[in-house]
């Protein structure tokens, strides 16, 4: 992981001296990405450079607007950037095709929706979509791999129900089992559990932990942010540090860029340490 540094940003020192080195190749990179531009003219993403090494698990935080969800777009290729590369296994992703980038990364976003009177095993079936041709058609195999990520998802026993029956929640985790079925080695999840509720926030955040390869999310709630390797922490665009999180989680920055207070305390059932906020 590389360290970038801003002129605000308190923890430079300690995160760089805690940075993982190593000199395995990035598994997903971007570098000085730009893009967009809000009403005032500053981009809404400035200058972003970020790697995550091959089998992380990142969490990428920050406040309402930091720019979180276009960064991930760009990582993802949905979004290409104005000036930057995103590099994919080494390689830039421009120079990819989309079953090319398919094949390795999966996205699953905030908001995608359809129209189309689709079951939900038709929408899961869409993440074998990357790996079938003339000359590979579906199999068993493909069976195999939806039924499984329907039951990861815990949405198996609701396969034939068609799309625009289901809740918000339902609909999210169709999303995520649809990348799963999609069987890359880089897995980017915007807000993962929007929409869920608490007792399938808790399932999937076990299942994410427990899932083999590279894993970008852009999460919210600081407390799951914790369990993640390493954390990169987005304000006005910019990425202003990155660390593990118990070097990122301090109260000078969570004031800083959350204008929060923090008290950090223990579960006395089992020692753990929970975060809890309080306005400044």
């Amino acid at each position: 992981m590389s360290t970038q540094t801003h002129p605000q940003t308190h923890l430079q020192t300690s995160l760089q001296a805690s940075s993982p080195t190593g000199t395995a190749l990035p598994a997903l990179q971007g570098r000085d990405l730009v893009w967009g531009a809000t009403r005032g003219g500053a981009p809404i993403v400035r200058g972003v450079s970020l790697t995550v090494r091959a089998g992380a698990t990142v969490g990428l935080i920050g406040p309402n607007g930091s720019g979180k969800s276009s960064l991930m777009r760009l990582l993802a290729g949905v979004t290409q950037p104005q000036s930057g590369e995103v590099l994919l296994g080494g390689q830039p992703m421009q120079r990819l095709t989309r079953r090319q980038i398919a094949h390795q990364l999966a996205l699953v976003s905030q908001m995608a929706d359809t129209q189309d009177a689709i079951t939900v095993q038709d929408a899961v079936e869409l993440g074998r979509t990357p790996w079938l041709s003339a000359l590979q058609t579906w199999s068993a195999r493909d069976d195999a791999i939806v039924e499984q990520a329907l039951a990861d998802v815990g949405m198996a026993e609701k396969k034939g129900r068609v799309w625009n029956t289901l809740s918000g929640g339902e609909r999210q985790r169709v999303h995520i089992a649809r990348a799963l079925a999609q069987q890359t080695s880089v897995l980017l999840l915007d807000e993962p559990g929007n929409h869920l509720d608490i007792h399938h926030q808790l399932a999937l955040g076990q299942l994410i932990h427990r899932l083999p390869g590279t894993k970008v999310m852009a999460i919210h709630d600081l407390n799951q942010a914790r369990h993640c390797d390493w954390l990169a922490v987005m304000q006005q665009g910019r990425l202003v540090c990155e660390g593990a999180p118990d070097d990122v989680l301090q109260a000078d920055l969570l004031e800083q860029v959350f204008e929060v207070r923090l008290r950090v305390l223990t579960d006395p059932e089992d020692g753990a340490r929970v975060l809890r906020f309080l306005p400044l």
